[in-house]
């Protein structure tokens, strides 16, 4: 979609696909006619240059389409009374798309980990499975964002390297659509995710399933999975550059601390960004062989309280998408209840939907209950995270008992 917009409205993230207007006494424009706006001082040259007006392409661009730009569109592609029901019919409760995600995200994970043994092996990388497990995944996220998020809680570290991946392209999809991308932008951003790791695969299986912390000399070695990865994607069927920049710029940090090339901010796109937020969400809340998942909470504090390293204003967006204490999430509740939380709350990231099941004092399961937290009149609040086996809790099961039609 090409739109022109003013200069006063050009933020980080756009796509210029030409320079429309600029005030007559500048001589030429001293810029690219296109490319990405990757930051302030970009905007703040072309406003230098003379530069008054913009066409922009937000099918390249990192941000979605201006709302105002939107219901502008909508006389010229206005849904037809047929229309309406069917695109109301996508969005499906927690409990149907469950059932259909927990089943889909276990053949993920199987295929991925088929996939991840033929690279080991030698054979050549299947894109085209890789592309039927982002589009499954992007489909159910649409249907109702809850239910693989959900399933991002299970852990198993046995499995850590391919849970990683399917993992970090449901948080993609999902973050991707809180932040308002477009479907098919969305699809490309989650297909990054899935692909990130993969070069893992061409390094010394070993040194990912050690019970211990990883050496210096193993650590320069793993490193090497970010170039493996590029390797085995660059100039493949459907790869794009977008999907290429997350993959090479998903461990690059902010203050140019990172690697494979040390690059500062200037320098790190806005999918990027996003892929490194929630790769080290998830590694860090993931149980693995050297050392035990960590709560949502605190892989949270973790990314707050690193603003040299993370986009803050991104980190801020993340967690009022996921919520303080995402679905799948186990609290205990003032009332001395254990509650599951099944559904977000953007507008109070604290107070989210949950589903009531356990005595905390007495240690025992209790008639399940669905609370709102954000309702007027309840008073019950969330005192704090708890692992499931600290109460003996088999979280799958809960989740099947629960969630299961």
């Amino acid at each position: 979609m090409l739109v022109t917009l003013p200069i006063s409205e050009l933020i980080p993230g756009m796509y210029v696909n030409s320079v429309t207007k600029q005030q007559e006494s500048v001589d030429g424009i001293k810029i690219k006619t296109s490319g990405l706006v990757r930051d302030k001082s970009i905007i703040q040259r072309l406003i230098t240059e003379g530069v008054l007006e913009l066409l922009i392409d937000f099918t390249k661009s990192d941000v979605a389409v201006p709302a105002k730009y939107k219901v502008q569109e909508k006389p010229k592609a206005a849904a037809t009374n047929q229309d309406k029901p069917a695109s109301k019919k996508r969005v499906v409760s927690l409990q149907q798309e469950f059932a259909k995600a927990s089943v889909s995200y276990d053949a993920h994970n199987r295929k991925l980990q088929s996939i991840f043994g033929d690279l080991t092996s030698g054979l050549s990388l299947n894109t085209d499975a890789l592309n039927e497990i982002s589009n499954e995944i992007v489909s159910s996220v649409f249907r109702n964002e809850h239910a693989m998020t959900i399933l991002t809680r299970i852990k198993d570290k046995h499995s850590y390297n391919w849970r990683h991946m399917i993992n970090c392209t449901i948080f993609t999809a999902v973050f991707a659509k809180y932040l308002g991308y477009k479907r098919d932008v969305v699809q490309e951003l989650a297909m990054g995710a899935l692909m990130h790791d993969l070069g893992q695969a061409k390094l010394p299986q070993g040194i990912f399933s050690k019970p211990g912390k990883v050496t210096g000399n193993e650590m320069t070695a793993i490193k090497k999975h970010v170039a493996q990865s590029l390797g085995l994607l660059k100039g493949g069927k459907g790869i794009t550059s977008l999907m290429l920049d997350m993959i090479v710029n998903h461990h690059e940090r902010l203050d140019g601390s990172g690697y494979p090339r040390g690059v500062d901010d200037s320098k790190i796109s806005r999918p990027a960004r996003i892929l490194a937020i929630v790769d080290v969400y998830d590694a860090l809340t993931a149980d693995r062989p050297h050392q035990e998942g960590d709560e949502p909470i605190n892989a949270l504090r973790y990314l707050l309280a690193n603003k040299q390293l993370f986009d803050a204003e991104l980190v801020q967006l993340f967690i009022k998408c996921l919520g303080v204490h995402p679905v799948g999430t186990i609290v205990k509740l003032t009332n001395e209840r254990l509650a599951l939380v099944l559904e977000g709350n953007h507008s109070n990231p604290i107070k989210p939907k949950v589903k009531l099941f356990y005595n905390a004092k007495h240690n025992h399961h209790v008639t399940a209950k669905d609370i709102d937290l954000s309702s007027n009149n309840n008073e019950i609040k969330i005192q704090a995270s708890v692992k499931p086996a600290d109460y003996k809790i088999n979280l799958p099961r809960l989740l099947k008992e629960h969630l299961l039609l």
